[in-house]
């Protein structure tokens, strides 16, 4: 990986180390939200007793736990860039007396594994923030086994999700947002048209299908989205740790006015939507 792909790289490890306690205050939520999500990867996976499987950027633990649980009699190996929020996924592996899975630091650009290695491989929500996207893809392909499979999801376009979108929208009157560098990582940098499938078969893969994931987020109130977003984004983190103490309560107050703004039977309800992204070797 050259230098600056290897400085990006640098970067995201200490942004997410950062969040990982909120990650941890947040999981039960987290993962609610995103299990239909995980659910679709695991189908498309289409996951056997004894199969091995490698999980990237696997965060605090999901899809590898679900996985494990169908692969019993197999292995999941779980990758990261963060240190900090992997340390959060083998305490829960230890708590739930999972013992078929693997935790491992390592830079997707280059995975410590042999060619050929895997049955499947899955990634929910990490592939919009890895530094050469299609060098990725060629590293999946690499450690996939003929005839096995793969499964990701990145979100879908800006305006489909909204969970995400109202904060840094606020953010950026009051904070000037560095823009996503063209095809450099971001949130939406893999929503545009054909962008994942053309990815995957540059990078030697077959039958490569999408298909979209969309649904609600209940945040419940204003205030509860503020937390869970100043806690468990690593872009918002960063972003407020830029402004002083006023502008951090000009934002805050902003935010809670577009919030209450919009309350459907009271609640604070927001949509997601997200690409699932399926392919064979």
């Amino acid at each position: 990986m050259n230098e600056q792909l290897q400085t990006i790289s640098d970067e995201q490890k200490e942004r997410w180390n950062k969040v990982a306690d909120g990650w941890r205050k947040w999981d039960e939520f987290t993962m609610n939200f995103l299990r239909p999500i995980g659910d679709a990867i695991i189908k498309a996976l289409d996951i056997k007793t004894n199969d091995v499987t490698l999980d990237i950027a696997s965060g605090t633990g999901e899809p590898a736990f679900s996985i494990a649980a169908i692969a019993e009699g197999g292995k999941v190996h779980a990758t990261d860039l963060s240190e900090e929020m992997l340390a959060v996924a083998q305490a829960y592996a230890q708590e739930r007396d999972i013992n078929n899975i693997e935790f491992k630091v390592a830079d997707v650009s280059n995975l410590p594994f042999s060619d050929n290695f895997f049955d499947k491989i899955s990634c929910r929500m990490g592939f919009m923030f890895f530094p050469d996207m299609q060098l990725a893809a060629k590293e999946i392909f690499r450690v996939c086994r003929n005839g096995g499979k793969m499964a990701v999801s990145v979100w879908a376009g800006a305006e489909d999700n909204d969970w995400h979108t109202t904060m840094t929208k606020v953010l950026s009157k009051h904070i000037e947002i560095p823009r996503p560098p063209a095809n450099g990582p971001g949130m939406f940098g893999c929503a545009a048209p054909g962008l994942m499938k053309q990815l995957f078969e540059n990078a030697g893969f077959k039958n490569v299908t999408e298909k979209t994931i969309s649904g609600t987020i209940d945040f419940g109130t204003a205030e509860n989205y503020w937390l869970n977003r100043t806690e468990m984004s690593e872009a918002v983190v960063n972003s407020l740790s830029m402004a002083s103490e006023e502008t951090r309560k000009k934002i805050k107050a902003d935010l809670l006015a577009a919030c209450n703004s919009r309350l459907p039977y009271g609640r604070l309800i927001m949509n997601y939507s997200s690409l699932i992204i399926s392919a064979e070797k």
